[in-house]
């Protein structure tokens, strides 16, 4: 996608003569020249752009028109676009439909939950939807209860293909009817014995084996990495054996984990939260196709989308982002490949042409994705002008209060001055948004850093972040 040699025209002609003739700096500001100095990163492995929102003249541009891979940055993208293709109000809705008559309490058939890919169908989502069965009468399913996702084309996917931890939430795979993000909640507690686990997610049919064994000592930021999982099937029956280590001064942390197939963490939850409702099940949980026939008892609308991005990109949600960029497909079932050219489409639209754009899932968790700074910088300012922008601003992290900046920046002259989404791989490290100045000026920021040193390289995007804030 966007493959070629460029096309420029209109105000990409504009940004090439500025880039090529940039009237101000090339040089990195000192603080930001020693930060990366100190973490041995060099500057030929970061872009770095500065540009105020409200005039075309670059103020800062270092390798600007490098490819680099924005690891969650990419969401930028994913956001902007759904944000202008979708709308902020466009929501997700998952129906409850049935093939059959209800006599007596009693639906005398299938039930079908038919998915359309909602991005947070939370467990309280999933029961209300179940309560309002139980209040329009239904208390027995003769059948079976169906799972839709025929929303999304099923793919080959692997979640420990990105960095073989498969069972970290983060490597969920998209699900036109994904609930509760796929995960289990745990939450352990130290003891001097034997640390307790305690299984939060409703799970019928799954047990847990606790094998994990205290230790002395601190917690460590590698606490998770320490706790080793292994699910057996026996039986109908699956046991979660969680063994390892977990450290006293830990003390209570929770753990949310992935372990069980899509197929698998739906029948556990749905057959608990329907007992849980008072409803009785005949059939068995199983993956289908809802008639042309049947009828809607019952549908749960998700949040709008301008929640859903203030979600993705505060919190870094790659699940959710993934979920959005697959509802930007225009083909029924909605695929990967139709997502990327609809995107692309759009960006030509708006004459935002990135010839060195490649877009794997739109979330940014990946090894194959690439943009260049210039081209990023060119979308903040594309987005600025547009009439969603509030919308926009609104879903990115706030510098020193809240989402993946609420513990950077504190108490520094970009305190709260600075909405910036921010990316993180092995190899990489990123930063873009918008700055506001001491003048009260707004700039747009890029800093890419891709380089085996990458993840020493956060103070020297904040030194770019205060020095923008310090501007006059």
């Amino acid at each position: 996608m966007h493959k070629g040699w460029p096309r420029w025209t209109g105000v990409g002609l504009l940004t090439l003569c500025l880039l090529l003739a940039s009237p101000v700096r090339a040089e990195l500001p000192a603080t930001v020249s020693e930060a990366l100095r100190a973490a041995h990163i060099p500057e030929n492995g970061v872009a770095v752009l500065v540009q105020p929102v409200d005039t075309g003249a670059l103020l800062l541009s270092h390798n600007a028109a490098l490819p680099m891979n924005p690891a969650s940055v990419m969401k930028l993208v994913t956001t902007y676009a759904a944000l202008d293709l979708l709308g902020p109000a466009y929501t997700w809705q998952t129906g409850a439909w049935g093939d059959a008559q209800t006599s007596g309490g009693t639906l005398q058939g299938n039930l079908y939950l038919k998915g359309s890919g909602d991005p947070r169908l939370a467990i309280e989502d999933i029961s209300s939807l179940l309560r309002q069965l139980r209040v329009r009468g239904i208390k027995r399913i003769d059948g079976d209860i169906v799972l839709d996702r025929s929303a999304f084309q099923r793919e080959n996917f692997d979640p420990a293909a990105f960095d073989n931890k498969p069972l970290r939430p983060y490597n969920v795979g998209p699900n036109a009817l994904l609930l509760n993000f796929q995960s289990l909640r745990f939450t352990l507690q130290s003891d001097r014995v034997q640390p307790r686990v305690l299984l939060e997610s409703p799970s019928e049919g799954l047990a847990l084996d606790n094998r994990l064994k205290s230790v002395a000592g601190a917690c460590g930021s590698d606490w998770k990495d320490r706790i080793s999982l292994r699910l057996l099937t026996i039986g109908k029956q699956q046991r979660l054996e969680m063994s390892g280590t977990y450290a006293e001064q830990c003390n209570e942390r929770a753990l949310n984990l992935a372990p069980l197939s899509p197929d698998s963490h739906a029948d556990g939850l749905i057959r608990t939260l329907w007992r849980e409702q008072g409803g009785q099940l005949a059939g068995s949980i199983r993956e289908g196709k809802t008639p042309a026939g049947a009828e809607l008892l019952a549908r749960h609308d998700s949040p709008p989308l301008a929640d859903i991005i203030r979600d993705i990109n505060k919190f870094s949600n790659n699940v959710m982002a993934r979920q959005v960029f697959l509802s930007l497909s225009n083909e029924t079932p909605a695929t990967t490949d139709s997502a990327r050219r609809r995107v692309g489409a759009w960006l030509d639209s708006r004459n935002l042409h990135f010839s060195e754009l490649n877009l794997d899932n739109g979330s940014g968790l990946s090894r194959s994705e690439r943009i260049s700074g210039a081209s990023l910088n060119r979308l903040l300012l594309d987005a600025w002008r547009h009439p969603l922008m509030p919308e926009f601003l609104a879903s990115m992290p706030v510098a020193g209060v809240d989402g993946t900046m609420k513990k950077r920046l504190l108490d520094s002259p970009v305190t709260g001055r600075a909405h910036i989404k921010t990316g993180t791989l092995d190899g990489v490290k990123t930063a873009a948004g918008y700055v506001t100045a001491n003048s009260g000026r707004r700039y747009t920021l890029v800093f890419l850093i891709n380089d085996s040193r990458a993840q020493q390289g956060g103070p020297a995007i904040d030194a770019l972040l205060n020095w923008v804030a310090d501007l006059p």
